[in-house]
């Protein structure tokens, strides 16, 4: 992102903004206090409308504020009081006038060519210190699309951050399918998915853009659902290729645990990197979600494998990666506190809060075992009920085709809706909270349609 100032003499501005707003790629500063504008100005007309335009439009020439309030031409009013707010922050000297803002690199070049048709120009300047830049995250691909609307939620990335959009979505869609195990439902999100794909139904067209997240979570269940030999419920049409979650819950809750502190250590790894970047190399080393946690973590993870392996030499080699962690992260947390004895003690709460939270975290990640089992659970009840009705034939083999149909619609709902949500809460909670320490704002560049014909006076 490139912070930029556009330059004009005073009777090229109007043309030059005008420029800028059909191009839609360069976010103005605005002066918030500025008021409403002079007496007899666009905003102060519209302000009297008491009305508000669904779709402003600026007009390539001055236009009579006079006639278009008598015409109620509120969208080309609307569009002039947006121009109004952008010139109140203009900087005037001389003969020339100047705003500033922000332009993504690589527009800069085309929108300064395109303004200079105006009289204008796009002068690159330094960025300001102690301001971060406005972030615009990539928006090319149909993965990405799909995946954006799940960071979006959580907030907006620092600039200076990782873009976690595509990982972030794979990361999800994972876990989902480990808690929503079953091939033949993993294949009916699937349809699903290649459905809003072609615009299907045409009410949803709206959602079509979520596709590939869709159909991303029908395949990692059908995956899941493959591994655990579930279509539909225990059939009997797949075989068991790796476990069974009702005949092997143990099996399956360590796993959970397993994958849940891998990608403890990939959020970590992220974290390190966005710290550095925020605030160099010193933040990176002590900051808890940076070096410092993760020696933290991976010290205390190695100590207990080895203690539970009966290692112990690799217990005290865990120990003491643990300890140097520790005493990092304590020392970033103590140069925060105001220092003395009650900094000390600040930062031993912290510490110990750390600590909790680390396990917390891997113990937290049982869930996709907890409700992998639930799904299982729900799928063999459904064919248990299923198969004892068909077996008493006659109307019991309709009320057998009712109780399996009704029965996977009711799991297929209800499972999808929680492992949908517990996803979302491993993910925001576990992971990001360690990606991110804080909050960018989005790049919101100044786009408005521009009306080139002669407006009517």
């Amino acid at each position: 992102m490139q912070r930029v100032a556009i330059v004009a003499p005073h009777e090229a501005l109007r043309q030059t903004l005008v420029e800028i707003a059909e191009a839609g790629c360069v976010e103005v500063d605005r002066i918030d206090d500025s008021g409403p504008g002079a007496p007899g100005s666009a905003t102060r007309r519209m302000q009297r409308s008491r009305t508000e335009a669904e779709n402003p439009v600026l007009s390539t020439v001055p236009p009579d504020l006079d006639a278009l309030e008598r015409a109620g031409r509120t969208d080309l009013l609307a569009g002039e009081a947006q121009l109004e707010e952008r010139l109140a922050g203009t900087v005037r000297h001389g003969a020339v006038a100047a705003l500033a803002g922000w332009c993504p690199a690589a527009e800069v070049p085309a929108t300064a060519e395109r303004i200079a048709g105006a009289g204008g120009a796009l002068v690159p300047l330094r960025s300001p210190r102690g301001i971060d830049p406005p972030t615009m995250l990539r928006g090319t691909g149909a993965m990405r699309r799909s995946f954006a609307p799940l960071v979006r939620t959580y907030g907006t990335v620092p600039y200076a951050d990782l873009d976690p959009t595509l990982p972030a979505g794979i990361v999800y869609v994972l876990m989902f399918g480990v808690m929503f195990g079953d091939a033949g439902h993993g294949a009916l999100l699937l349809v699903a998915g290649l459905l809003l794909r072609r615009g299907r139904p045409r009410r949803l067209a709206s959602l079509r853009v979520l596709w590939p997240f869709v159909a991303g979570a029908g395949c990692a269940s059908m995956l899941a659902g493959v591994a655990y030999g579930e279509f539909f419920g225990p059939t009997g049409a797949l075989p068991v290729l790796w476990l069974n979650p009702l005949d092997e819950p143990v099996r399956l809750l360590a796993t959970a645990v397993g994958l849940g502190a891998a990608l403890l250590v990939l959020a970590y790894g992220a974290g390190i990197i966005n710290r550095w970047r925020e605030h160099g190399a010193a933040g990176a080393l002590y900051a808890a979600s940076g070096i410092a946690g993760t020696a933290l973590f991976l010290g205390l993870a190695l100590t207990a494998g080895a203690l539970y392996l009966g290692r112990t030499g690799f217990a005290l080699t865990g120990a003491v990666v643990a300890l140097i962690g520790l005493l990092l992260a304590g020392y970033g947390l103590y140069a925060t506190t105001a220092g003395g004895v009650g900094g000390a003690a600040q930062t031993g709460v912290q510490l110990f809060d750390v600590v909790v939270r680390m396990g917390s975290n891997v113990i937290s990640f049982a869930r996709l075992a907890a409700f992998g089992l639930t799904h299982a659970a729900l799928g063999a009840i459904v064919w248990e009920g299923t198969t004892g009705l068909a077996g008493m034939g006659g109307v019991a083999l309709v009320a057998a085709v009712v109780v399996f149909v009704v029965g996977n619609a009711l799991a297929f709902a209800l499972e999808a809706l929680i492992a949908g949500v517990q996803a979302l809460r491993l993910e925001f909670y576990e992971l990001f909270s360690r990606v991110f320490e804080s909050q960018g704002r989005p790049f919101r560049p100044w786009h408005l349609p521009v009306q080139h014909t002669e407006v009517a006076q």
